[in-house]
């Protein structure tokens, strides 16, 4: 009997395969001096996080840059298109799906954020990764009643939280019913004390 693979082993080679894809890319913005930042998930494993499955990569660019950088990469053989949505570029690197992000939840990226982005290693590749504070903010911003996955970020939330400005945090989800619901949730789990509170967590961000 031939023995089959099991869904870990699956879910292993499927992340290293968006991993592989990130590198990649990311090597060829590097090549040009593009400016970008890592964001979602695999930014998330490269800040520390332990790797859950990953099913595509996520880039942070300017908008003005949009239009060169798909050039760039069509240049390099990575096929790139124009959803119907108007805040990102999407590209295909190695099979994989690769987000190229110019709007982070309803927000434009800006020179600022990808000036605070750390400079990390991922799977051996050095690129700019989006510092926890913005990683945090932009993926509880983009809560929503129609995507709200609060158990994906829970882990990102514990494990970066003593890096995070929880007072950034605070102030991006304010007026927000998902993201103030996500940090009250934190609150009640222990995983950050409640706002005011003596012995607050916070990070170095600053926006």
């Amino acid at each position: 009997m031939v023995a089959q693979p099991s869904p870990e082993s699956g879910e292993r080679e499927s992340s290293q395969a968006v991993l592989d894809a990130t590198k990649q890319l990311a090597s060829v913005l590097k090549g040009d001096q593009r400016r970008f930042a890592l964001a979602g998930g695999v930014a998330a494993y490269a800040q520390g996080v332990p790797r859950r499955s990953l099913h595509d990569a996520d880039f942070c660019i300017l908008k003005e840059d949009a239009e060169s950088i798909a050039e760039l990469l069509g240049r390099a053989g990575i096929r790139v298109w124009e959803p119907p949505e108007d805040w990102l570029v999407k590209a295909e690197c190695q099979g994989q799906l690769v987000d190229l992000i110019f709007e982070l939840a309803d927000q434009p990226v800006t020179p600022e954020l990808l000036e605070r982005a750390d400079e990390l290693s991922v799977d051996s590749v050095r690129m700019p990764v989006l510092a926890p504070t913005d990683l945090l903010t932009s993926l509880i911003g983009a809560f929503s009643e129609h995507h709200c996955d609060f158990g994906a970020v829970l882990p990102i939330a514990r494990t970066l939280r003593e890096r995070i400005d929880w007072d950034v945090v605070r102030a991006k989800a304010q007026g927000g019913p998902m993201p103030e619901a996500f940090l009250f949730l934190l609150e009640r789990l222990d995983v950050v004390a409640p706002a005011g509170a003596t012995g607050e967590v916070s990070g170095d961000e600053r926006t």
